[in-house]
């Protein structure tokens, strides 16, 4: 274990970028582009997750309504008139996602738009097995509370397997692969017969190497997912909000 795996500092992510909110409407194309590239990217699972079970629509629907939600998102500018202080982001992008639908049953125009959200990758294939491992009677959720609910969850889980991700390309780009290793079998796997002895068994490292590998690699993701969190929000009172609402954490 690299002794640098557990002091603080050292190279860390570049800095925060300005909240995507601010971004959108950068007179900087590049910027704007990130930004729209940062929100497509945290909410197009959550969004097409919700018209799967909100509309009750067929996976190749909700494939095309979801690449045309965001090709609307970006042609409408709808972006620029989100008011932080009248909604939350999710709120505002689950209203104007009804609204797509609605407008599209009504046209009776369900066109396939592909390229709507730019260098995106949208593998649908795992958001549907994900959906389907979602133990959710969409009986049970009719209500706007419910509907409300829903979306958030998916939405933080979004955010989440972002911000695992993050995590382990960080670790791979400081030669730290064994950590999130250990992180990904203790932390994420879930498997109940893990421990700190059978890890430390495992990886042929000791006790106090497996702590502290856990312990900074629980900091990092914790740093990691407030920052993704931090660039969708526009402010700093919506974010303390936010964190405290999704992740049960205060953003310090």
């Amino acid at each position: 274990m690299r002794q640098d795996d557990f002091q603080p500092g050292g190279d860390r992510f570049p800095p925060t970028r300005r909240s995507v909110i601010e971004a959108v409407g950068s007179l900087d194309a590049e910027e704007r582009e990130r930004a729209l590239e940062t929100i497509c990217t945290a909410y197009w699972k959550p969004v097409y997750k919700y018209v799967r079970w909100r509309w009750n629509r067929a996976p190749d629907a909700a494939q095309d309504l979801t690449q045309g939600f965001f090709a609307e998102l970006l042609e409408r500018e709808l972006l620029e008139k989100f008011d932080s202080n009248k909604s939350r982001l999710r709120t505002y992008l689950r209203v104007c996602a009804d609204s797509f639908v609605m407008n599209e049953d009504k046209a009776s125009r369900r066109q396939k738009r592909s390229g709507g959200i730019p260098h995106v990758a949208l593998d649908f294939a795992a958001a549907e097995e994900e959906l389907g491992a979602t133990a959710i009677d969409p009986a049970k959720i009719a209500s706007p509370e419910s509907l409300e609910t829903f979306f958030e969850k998916e939405w933080v889980r979004s955010l989440f397997a972002l911000a695992v991700e993050d995590l382990r390309k960080s670790c791979e780009q400081r030669e730290r692969a064994r950590t999130f290793r250990l992180f990904e079998a203790y932390d994420l796997e879930g498997n109940e017969k893990s421990s700190y002895e059978q890890l430390s068994k495992d990886y042929g490292i000791s006790l106090a190497d497996v702590t502290n590998a856990l312990a900074w690699a629980r900091r990092e993701f914790r740093r990691i997912a407030l920052d993704r969190l931090r660039e969708l929000c526009a402010s700093e009172e919506e974010f303390q909000r936010e964190a405290r609402a999704a992740f049960g954490w205060d953003a310090k």
